[in-house]
């Protein structure tokens, strides 16, 4: 693990160096400043990779390519049309050029991380192996270097075999994320003295920090830990740790001396009591203390190891009525789940954009995170504490489990590696396992073997709770439960944790919203002793789609802003809930899902790019003290609808502005719209936009508030009759079979939702809206992912059996685009993990349809068919011009050979 202000990364490696002989300065002034130093570096730089097994590392017939570490193999095909991602092994080699003076040091290697199983070997000879791709891992390497005579450096090979083969006895599973594979967290060298700190403690610091008590009024602190002495004589050694406030000023000390024996290992416990008037730590005010321990040699005066730990004096309690306590003081825990990955670099990603995560996180006002579902890079939890984040940290479990012992152990160790790795961050209050276990068991419904399949899981349970808080009793544990009541509580799983967690989405995956607080209305009244977080919650949103009219599964922002809305207030009106954290707070790669955009999970309320959505402004301006004023929709600055009024001047379309003002003033391009009141948190108004640039400012209407916001939105207004002089017409795009506006923001182009044909108009003439047999959620389209573009909310949803399509335009010369795609198909869909439909991931029974297409008369296509273009969920367009003559406009007219006709959208461009 990481040592603060000594073990930093990559940049910050030398200004750390400093850091450590400036606090020398302060810390001991009798002690020789030149004494020996552990040295940390990293070596991410010029490593070689090999995707596939290799049987020798040094075949020349191996083709091997140049990368530097993060990496990960699965960085560019999570996100292709092909199903499925490659999950087998990679091989990785890097000359280590080692300083020949390391002769008489005890030297390490340590891995951050790498997915999943890792081999490590030396020169040919093998170090050792791990188990498990998000935890850190280290291993003693003097037996396995070579080390020259004199000055210099000696060349050593290090190759790494890993492995992300799924495997049935490593966590996790099955689950709806992406197992990326690769070393893709940093990879440091340690060289410490033969007296050092334990470095063999699961790649721990090997001291750990707790407060045995605080108040207001003072802190007892409990320093425990061990050291070796790898020498070959005994030594006389002294332990100190010395406790610095923020500034840097010593507040507290503790010296222990011992005789240590030749080739011994020692523990050590101090006590630090009666810290008056501690700087407590909080969200408001995270003050972070630092320990710092040293072993000094009394024999020669020199200080041979040093660990520094954060320290943050707070103390919390959970209470299953009342909720959470910060150091005595009612706090409800508001925040988000977290996914580590970025697009185009899967999740090996720099310190800079973990930090950014967590930065977005608290400027939205959170102080809360679930790092879900893996302990994550050490800069999360660092920046936790440098942010006052509170933080629940949980070990890979994912919905199943294996019986076997394998599995247990594996999962046990993980459980001790994350606690003992995490356990100096004052930022952590909760540890916690088992996400989702009983969501997809192995056995059927109603058997013998499920039965007893649950029984192995709430022992196997048993046995983490208690082993977790045997390894930590200062923090709470928990399980984050799917939302099936009965079956946990008829297996005593919910009174297994100290704190239950349930992930809940009524109104996403359950039809009805309303059952959300009928849950936790139930809980409260059959688990009354259990303290209560909503672990996840959370609706997809592609910020590309709208709908003023939202649909439960229609992936528009209206609909999930009025999903976190209801669950929100829901929430905060229940005092008995501890906390919340949405799912999820940032976008993230889930290789198996489909829907409007492949791959991705789109619940989160910022980006995969990182720019929030409309909900992310909501819970700032409820969660912020300062004044908040945010328009929202201003994902959705270009739109484009028909005029609302007869003589083409405008399109009356309405907007929320989130905001913890009573009341704001709203104008559009300098006039006022009038005052609006805030109905908690949000304001809502129907503005008349009109064609072009339109200024949209909302003020606060407290003159001791300064705060505005100000976005300009730009409107294609479409007239209501084609023929237009007003507004002539130039092009409109059309999504058949959807009522959405779609906004291709890479095109510069917004698909209108599909109308019915009136004179004048545009519109469609016959047949009915596409939805998907078997799948009730959809309320209409499809979910598959369409191959061969990057358009599947167009191609997802289409009309069929219709007759025409016509356009009234003025006379001209047109371009006009047809867009096919085959969404009824015998073709299987890969089956999603988490909780869908009952029948997702089951085939459609295929259709068999030929037709022609005919524009303005002309045959355009001729028996389109499924043995030609019309290819099972894949893209297909075509482009023709044409000419409207007399006043006719446009038609274009379908004749069923086969089957029915299908259209999922139309393009028409005035050329001139």
């Amino acid at each position: 693990m990481l040592y603060q202000n000594v073990f930093r990364k990559k940049t910050l490696f030398q200004a750390s160096l400093l850091t450590t002989i400036t606090c020398l300065l302060f810390i001991f002034s009798t002690t020789n400043l030149f004494g020996q130093q552990r040295i940390v570096k990293s070596i991410n730089t010029n490593w070689q990779f090999h995707k596939g097994e290799v049987a020798n590392a040094g075949d020349r017939s191996v083709s091997w390519e140049n990368v530097s570490i993060p990496h990960t193999w699965n960085a560019s095909d999570v996100m292709d049309d092909e199903p499925g991602y490659y999950r087998g092994v990679g091989w990785y080699k890097k000359t280590l050029f080692i300083d020949n003076s390391w002769k008489n040091k005890d030297v390490y290697i340590f891995f951050e991380a790498a997915n999943q199983i890792a081999d490590i070997f030396l020169n040919g000879k093998k170090v050792g192996s791990h188990i498990g791709g998000y935890n850190f891992f280290s291993f003693k390497i003097n037996d396995f270097i070579q080390l020259g005579e004199g000055a210099g450096v000696t060349a050593n090979e290090i190759t790494v075999r890993v492995d992300n083969t799924h495997n049935e006895n490593v966590a996790p599973l099955g689950a709806d994320f992406t197992f990326y594979g690769g070393i893709y967290r940093d990879v440091y060298l340690i060289a410490a003295d033969r007296i050092h700190f334990d470095l063999d403690n699961y790649a721990s610091k090997g001291v750990f920090v707790s407060t045995s008590f605080v108040s207001a009024d003072k802190a007892n602190v409990l320093i425990k830990g061990a050291f070796v002495n790898n020498n070959a004589k005994a030594k006389k050694l002294v332990v100190r740790s010395v406790i610095k406030d923020a500034e840097g000023k010593i507040i507290a000390s503790k010296e222990t001396a011992f005789k240590s024996n030749a080739a011994s290992s020692n523990s050590f416990e101090q006590r630090i009591d009666n810290i008056l008037q501690p700087k407590l730590w909080s969200p408001e005010r995270p003050y972070v203390y630092n320990v710092v321990s040293t072993i000094v040699d009394k024999e020669t005066n020199q200080q041979v190891d040093e660990v520094v730990n954060a320290l943050g004096f707070r103390w919390f309690s959970f209470d299953a009525n009342n909720g959470f306590f910060l150091n005595g003081k009612h706090l409800k825990l508001v925040g988000a789940n977290r996914h580590q990955d970025y697009p185009g670099m899967g999740n090996a990603i720099s310190d800079a954009m973990n930090i950014k995560d967590i930065e977005l996180m608290k400027q939205m006002g959170a102080n809360f995170i679930r790092i879900a579902h893996y302990p994550q890079d050490p800069t999360i939890l660092e920046t936790c504490d440098r942010l006052g984040i509170m933080a629940s940290v949980e070990i890979p479990i994912v919905n199943r489990i294996t019986e076997s012992e394998a599995f247990y152990n594996n999962c046990k160790q993980m459980m001790v590696e994350m606690i003992r790795q995490s356990y100096n961050h004052p930022s952590v209050i909760i540890w916690a396992y088992m996400n989702e276990v009983m969501i997809s068991p192995r056995y059927g419904d109603k058997t013998p073997e499920r039965d007893a399949y649950f029984k192995t899981l709430a022992n196997f349970a048993q046995q983490l709770e208690n082993l977790t808080r045997k390894e930590d009793s200062t923090r709470y544990t928990m399980i984050p439960f799917y939302g099936n009541f009965d079956v946990h509580y008829k297996y005593g799983l919910t009174k297994i944790p100290m704190v239950v967690g349930w992930n809940l989405y009524q109104g996403w995956y359950g039809a009805d919203i309303n059952g959300f607080d009928a849950f936790l209305e139930r809980h409260h009244k059959e688990v009354g002793d259990k303290p209560l977080i909503i672990s996840e919650y959370g609706a997809d949103v592609d910020a590309r789609l709208h709908d003023f009219t939202p649909t439960r599964f229609d992936k528009t922002a209206e609909y999930g802003n009025y999903y976190h809305q209801h669950y929100f207030k829901a929430m905060m009106d229940r005092s008995f809930v501890a906390g919340m954290a949405l799912w999820n707070f940032v976008e993230f790669n889930a290789e198996a899902r489909t829907e409007t955009n492949p791959h991705m999970n789109m619940k989160g309320i910022v980006s995969a790019a990182r720019e929030p959505k409309d909900v992310y402004w909501y819970y700032q301006a409820h969660l912020l003290q300062t004044p908040v004023i945010k328009i929202g929709a201003r994902n959705w600055t270009l739109r484009s609808a028909t005029a609302t009024d007869d003589n083409d001047s405008y399109c009356t379309q309405p907007v929320e502005i989130y905001t913890n003002q009573n009341e704001i003033e709203v104008l559009l391009n300098g006039k006022s719209l009038g005052k609006i009141k805030a109905d908690f948190g949000v304001a809502k108004i129907n503005v008349p936009f009109s064609n072009g640039n339109n200024k949209f400012e909302a003020i606060s209407v407290d003159k001791n508030v300064r705060e505005k916001d100000v976005v300009d939105f730009q409107f294609i207004l479409l007239p209501k009759k084609l023929n237009s002089t007003k507004v002539p017409f130039s092009d409109i795009h059309v999504s058949l079979g959807d009522e959405r506006f779609f906004t291709d923001t890479k095109e510069n182009i917004v698909w209108q939702p599909e109308q019915a044909y009136t004179p004048g108009s545009w519109g469609y003439i016959g047949g009915r809206i596409f939805k998907l047999k078997g799948n009730d959620r959809l309320p209409y389209g499809s979910d598959r992912n369409i191959i061969n573009t990057d358009l599947d909310a167009l191609y997802e949803t289409q009309r069929v059996g219709l007759e025409q399509f016509k356009l009234d335009v003025p006379d001209g010369a047109y371009e006009v685009t047809l867009h096919f795609a085959e969404l009824s198909t015998d073709k299987q869909a890969e089956k999603l993990v988490y909780n869908l439909d009952k029948n997702a991931g089951e085939a459609a029974t295929a259709e068999q349809r030929s037709f022609d297409v005919f524009v303005n008369n002309i045959p355009v296509i001729n028996g389109l068919s499924n043995t030609n273009y019309l290819l099972p969920v894949t893209a297909y367009s075509v482009k023709t011009k044409i000419s409207a003559n007399n006043n006719e406009g446009i038609t274009v007219s379908f004749k069923a050979l086969k089957g029915e006709t299908i259209l999922n959208g139309i393009e028409v461009r005035r050329v001139y």
